[in-house]
């Protein structure tokens, strides 16, 4: 956890349970939480700068999405996932996924496959340089902005945003394993370049192996803990 007093800047501050309950996820999404890890709501306060009530706010919140859980004499602790839950939420995010990139690759302007085209070399040029690792969710966002444009499907862009959300608070997990973060680039690049050269069924069949392996890695960690 973070130990640097947060400042609020004055456009931050309304309203404070909102910015509150963003931090809070982002700092799950980001790994800053391990699962299973206890969030104390004093620690919280005292480095947001804020009352324990809209840290209170944001938890209840967080735990009505399954982001968090309150045990017996424990507290709040970042929600972990079974192997089933895991299986079924990526099997999810596999079809919802493949239908997006598909979507993508058909109906994608001139603009945004250039757009893909520079993060393809930007992304060959970062896998060059020994900290690779800082810029893997840089790509990870600009690729589904791009591809979730292309889709010109606004409730398909919807259902993956909450579905991704949530993925992301847990597979930083799987990115522990030796080699995996490179893995997962390479993969988003070549479901980029897929996307972008226009093969469909292409980008449909990366996106599956992106997807399998990620699950994957994630149960082959969760294992080890």
């Amino acid at each position: 956890m973070p130990k640097t007093p947060i400042i609020w800047k004055d456009e931050e501050l309304s309203p404070i349970r909102d910015k509150v309950y963003q931090y809070i996820k982002q700092s799950i999404m980001q790994g800053v939480y391990k699962s299973g890890e206890r969030i104390i709501e004093r620690e919280l306060a005292d480095q947001l700068n804020v009352s324990r009530t809209p840290i209170r706010e944001a938890l209840f919140r967080l735990e009505s999405q399954g982001f968090v859980k309150t045990l017996p004499r424990k507290g709040v602790v970042v929600s972990k996932l079974s192997p089933e839950e895991v299986i079924e939420i990526f099997t999810i995010l596999s079809a919802l996924q493949s239908l997006a990139m598909k979507l993508a690759a058909q109906k994608a302007t001139a603009a945004q496959r250039e757009e893909l085209t520079q993060i393809i070399e930007e992304i060959d040029h970062a896998l060059a340089q020994p900290n690779f690792e800082q810029e893997h969710w840089h790509f990870h966002f600009k690729i589904n902005d791009v591809i979730c444009q292309a889709t010109q499907s606004p409730r398909l862009t919807q259902m993956l945003d909450g579905l991704s959300d949530y993925i992301r608070a847990f597979v930083h997990l799987g990115y522990e394993l030796p080699g995996r973060m490179r893995k997962a680039m390479e993969e988003n690049r070549d479901l980029a370049r897929a996307v972008r050269d226009g093969e469909a069924e292409l980008a449909e069949y990366f996106t599956k192996i992106h997807v399998e392996n990620a699950k994957r890695a994630y149960l082959e960690a969760l294992d080890k803990e």
